[in-house]
């Protein structure tokens, strides 16, 4: 992947340097990394960070470099929302951890994302931008170089990543629309479960109900905050807990083996062309199950 950058006024006479850091916002770790591969060029031409310039010149970054990999891929289907050279949207299984972690050394998605990568001659780490617990199913992203990752950390961290879920609760939420603005903190003495605290962080959920059967209601959620857990936590708060979530819902089920909660839509600005991209993943097939029952 090749970026390139006309240089204006501002950095007319500054270095190379200035323009890798300041206007196309690389890292310094990046930075480094291009220059151990000959990847900084100024007016295509092999260039030092050092070098100056001037109004006109090309400043281009060229992110082709291979990566020492330390997990073993795992063939396995994966379902491909969308991909171009930056990044790749999955659609996850539910049941499916997205990363190695003590309890799952393998078989995550993490592992599935490299055998793909392997597959398209790619020597480069899988980047999870977003993270889904293993039993919600749904969009997560990878992007495919550091440089893409900074780009759509930067915007999740500026709140303009929007993320949609749909959520099955027990009951009727009353008013059916509405703003959840509850802090969320870890639960003392757990490593996992999380509570509302008055000296948590804050969190946000807004929540718009989409359908009722029975005594079941089908919700979107849209993430303001991104909290561990935090829908599980506030719906249970609002005294609505997700079907089937066996951490913060005490109500029995057989209607589904696990939290009915699924990431529907993932939204952002392309890092290279700033284009909005909109990603959408159909609810499953066991959410809609119960959802025909």
């Amino acid at each position: 992947m090749k970026i390139d950058y006309k240089v204006n006024e501002k950095y007319d006479g500054k270095k190379v340097y200035h323009v890798l850091q300041g206007q196309m916002k690389l890292s310094s770790r990046l930075i480094k990394n291009l220059k151990k591969h000959d990847g900084i060029l100024l007016n295509g031409v092999s260039a030092r960070t050092i070098d100056p310039v001037h109004s006109g010149d090309i400043v281009s970054a060229v992110i082709e470099y291979s990566e020492d990999i330390n997990i073993l891929p795992e063939e396995s289907d994966i379902s491909i929302i969308y991909e171009d050279e930056c990044f790749l949207a999955v659609d996850k299984k539910a049941g499916v951890p997205v990363h190695p972690s003590a309890g799952h050394q393998t078989g995550t998605l993490v592992h599935m994302v490299l055998a793909h990568f392997i597959k398209q001659g790619l020597s480069v780490k899988a980047r999870p931008i977003n993270r889904l617990d293993k039993d919600t199913s749904g969009i997560v992203l990878f992007a495919k170089n550091s440089y893409v990752q900074d780009r759509l950390i930067s915007q999740m961290k500026s709140n303009r990543v929007e993320k949609i879920y749909l959520g099955i609760v027990h009951g009727v939420y009353d008013p059916p629309e509405g703003i959840i603005d509850l802090p969320i903190a870890r639960k003392d003495n757990s490593t996992i479960e999380r509570t509302i605290d008055p000296k948590g962080d804050p969190s946000l959920t807004r929540y718009k109900t989409i359908e009722i059967r029975k005594d079941l209601s089908l919700i979107q959620f849209a993430l303001e905050t991104g909290r561990t857990h935090q829908i599980r936590v506030h719906t249970k708060a609002m005294g609505h807990p997700l079907l089937g979530d066996w951490l913060y819902s005490d109500i029995r089920t057989d209607l589904i083996d696990r939290q009915a909660l699924h990431s529907t839509l993932l939204a952002f600005d392309h890092p290279i062309t700033s284009e909005r991209i909109i990603l959408n993943a159909p609810i499953p097939e066991d959410m809609r199950k119960v959802l025909r029952n």
